[in-house]
């Protein structure tokens, strides 16, 4: 959401304490935050019996395409990458109360000074990385380099700049962070530039260790390319990886330094499972743990026997984003074209009104989707823009062509199809991602629908892309895309900058205005410590973006995890860390 306990959802990730779209590590939830169907699904496993001594996990990860294989939080930029390193912990150093504010339960613990616009860090005695070396004040410091270094290729950088001295070290203007101080082995100080709210949330700093020991000789270019990085990368969790078959698989091994209670499992086996076999997977009994599964299919496999269905809230949205420009590396910022195909907000909100997200819900995820009225997420209810003050797009095809007939798209040549304003033929590039039995369905859909009002719309290459191919396009801004089909796990901190702010790799819109910079900085503001305030804002933000429509979101998101009933441990929703929970991940038999 790493400033993440998690990333991306099939999707891309955001940049802060992010909640599991794998299980664990998210927030209790209340009746009126869930739909009718998750109220029937438990949050964690009914087995009480006690985990047997030597067993193994079996996981899949339902991915149409292999796995990158970043398994390092400062690198990570995909939950699939996520999921198979969350049994390591993933570098997490904090844990979230209800209310996803930062607690000191975890790893290190937090205190922060709103007069002195400081932070301070201070790590709990006896973490060690999983090769027996200490984890240190260094091992942070050096986490803030090499995110901060002009030669970093991931994309966190962004995360951090309200820090001092950070845009002067990227610069090479300075070769410390003035902004980082090393009170001790254990503890280190931060310096924002200015106060913001979310900083009690994980905003404006990391919230995970890399180990200087292992990486400090690997020049930062190419570091994310590195064996350390992709195959034996170092852990203070309960487990450590052992083996990566790229792509394919992970096995991972208790971590023989690690700080809490011995793990249960000699080991766990992780492996790519395609939507398409997954479900005779289940037949079969062949995985005990099943990440990411379909949601689309959910009546198929709900009363596959000898599998417990645990079922939660997502702390995700899935949304249509237009791209509106390119991100320039050397300003580290998104350069907003106004002369794009999407510019006109007219053309975007039309698109938006083309289209019926509730039907979708129910007819392509059986209910565990609803249409999204806003940018912010349902769970976020003290910052979540309710109905009546965001409506959000629903669909309405007489709204959907006024727009068009007044912002100039008409047909002037009788084809059925608007021209662009100047008269030019309009064909938009839509991208949307392959993977599961709906995918091409829910394509043709969107395309049908715009059609009814006169859009040509088709398929960027003219095809579905894999996972991989489609983020490699839509975060290098690839002309084949104009519009595209996204999800974002949103991370506990709720504050857009991560997202759509200008200095954000993952603004992939690349949509810019003075009233959108305008209104984050009011909601990252020393006055909205004050919540009315920042409340305030938040909703004002909403409507900005529902009224601008650069990214427009579709649906809000119920997930499903299929459970073996020989697993016991696993608690999907409960605020315990990541390294709490997985050490008491166990089987109670030796087979399914």
């Amino acid at each position: 959401m790493n400033k993440k306990v998690v990333t991306l959802l099939s999707v891309m990730a955001v940049s802060t304490l992010a909640l599991s779209a794998c299980g664990g590590g998210s927030s209790k939830k209340t009746a009126k935050d869930t739909p009718k169907e998750e109220l029937k699904l438990p949050h964690a496993v009914s087995n009480k019996d006690k985990a047997i001594e030597g067993g193994t996990l079996d996981i899949a990860v339902v991915n149409d395409a292999p796995f990158q294989g970043l398994f390092s939080p400062a690198f990570n930029s995909d939950n699939y990458d996520y999921c198979y390193a969350q049994p390591t912990g993933f570098g997490s150093l904090f844990s979230i109360d209800e209310n996803f504010k930062l607690t000191n339960d975890g790893v290190a613990s937090f205190k922060y000074d709103k007069e002195s616009k400081t932070a301070t860090v201070t790590l709990k005695d006896g973490i060690k990385w999983s090769d027996g070396k200490p984890l240190t004040s260094d091992d942070l410091i050096y986490t803030y380099k090499v995110v901060a270094d002009k030669d970093y290729d991931g994309v966190r950088y962004s995360d951090i700049i309200n820090i001092e001295g950070v845009e002067d070290y990227h610069a090479g203007k300075a070769k410390e962070i003035s902004g980082l101080k090393q009170v001790d082995d254990k503890t280190i100080e931060i310096k924002f530039l200015s106060n913001n709210p979310g900083v009690l949330q994980g905003a404006d700093f990391l919230t995970y260790a890399i180990p200087k020991h292992q990486l400090e000789k690997i020049p930062v270019a190419k570091m994310s390319s590195s064996p350390e990085i992709r195959e034996h990368p170092l852990s203070f969790g309960p487990y450590v990886i052992s083996k990566v078959v790229t792509g394919e698989s992970v096995e991972l091994v208790p971590n023989e330094h690690y700080y809490g209670n011995k793990p249960k499992l000699k080991k766990i086996v992780e492996t790519n499972v395609s939507s398409k076999t997954i479900i005779e997977s289940m037949k079969a009994k062949k995985y005990d743990y099943i990440y990411q599964m379909p949601t689309d299919t959910y009546t198929k496999y709900k009363d596959i026997k000898g599998y417990e269905m645990l079922g939660k809230v997502e702390m995700a949205y899935t949304y249509l984003g237009f791209k509106l420009g390119k991100y320039n590396e050397e300003k580290s910022q998104s350069d907003y074209n106004p002369e794009a195909k999407m510019a006109n907000k007219e053309l975007r909100q039309a698109m938006g009104y083309a289209v019926d997200n509730d039907a979708v819900g129910k007819k392509f995820y059986n209910g565990l989707r609803e249409n999204a009225n806003a940018l912010i997420i349902p769970p976020f209810k003290d910052f979540h823009a309710s109905k009546e003050e965001v409506p959000g797009y629903s669909l309405n095809e007489k709204k959907a062509k006024e727009l068009l007939d007044k912002a100039g798209y008409k047909d002037t040549d009788n084809d059925g199809l608007r021209e662009d304003p100047k008269g030019n033929k309009l064909e938009i590039k839509f991208a949307s991602m392959s993977g599961g039995e709906t995918a091409q369905p829910l394509a043709d859909y969107y395309i049908q629908q715009w059609k009814k009002i006169g859009l040509n719309v088709t398929l960027s290459t003219g095809r579905l892309l894999d996972f991989q191919s489609f983020y490699d396009k839509v975060q290098h801004d690839d002309p084949e895309i104009d519009v595209y089909q996204a999800a974002w796990s949103t991370g506990s901190n709720p504050e857009p900058s991560g997202l759509w702010g200008p200095k954000a790799q993952y603004n992939y819109t690349r949509f810019v205005s003075e009233e959108n910079t305008k209104l984050i900085e009011e909601i990252n503001s020393e006055k909205a410590f004050d919540e009315a305030y920042r409340k305030e804002k938040f909703i004002e933000w909403q409507k900005y973006a529902a009224e601008e429509a650069f990214a427009i979101p579709t649906l809000y998101r119920w997930g499903v995890t299929p459970v073996s009933e020989r697993v016991v441990g696993v608690d999907i929703t409960s605020t315990i860390t990541l390294n709490e929970l997985w050490e008491k991940v166990g089987v109670s038999k030796e087979s399914r």
